[in-house]
C-alpha cells in the first residue's frame, strides 16, 4: 500500500476553492466543510471523498502516467506551493 507523507498543515483542507474537483468540498471562504481548524484534521477522515486520499488518486487516474514517487514528488510541490502562498499572505 502507497503512503503519502503528509505533513498535516492542513492547508490542501483550507484552500479547496482552488482546484475543480475540490470546490464542492468548499464551505464559501475556500476551506473544506468537513476541515476542524483546532485540530487541523478532517471531521469526516475515514469516510473523505476520493479527490482527497492521494493513494486513491493514483490509483485512479494516475499509475499509468507516473511512478508513486514521481507522483509523491508532484503532491510535494504542490503542498509546498500552498505553504509559499500562505506564507506570503501572512507575512
Amino acid at each position: 500500500m502507497h503512503v503519502f507523507p503528509c505533513t498535516q498543515c492542513g492547508l490542501c483542507c483550507q484552500n479547496v476553492h482552488l482546484a475543480e474537483e475540490t470546490h464542492f468540498l468548499d464551505r464559501g471562504d475556500g476551506t473544506c466543510r468537513h476541515y476542524e481548524a483546532t485540530s487541523k484534521e478532517c471531521s469526516i477522515y475515514p469516510e473523505r471523498p476520493d479527490i482527497c486520499r492521494v493513494d486513491r488518486q493514483y490509483s485512479l487516474h494516475y499509475n499509468q502516467q507516473y511512478s508513486w514517487d514521481e507522483f509523491v514528488i508532484l503532491n510535494i510541490q504542490a503542498c509546498e506551493l500552498l505553504q509559499k502562498i500562505s506564507s506570503d499572505a501572512t507575512g
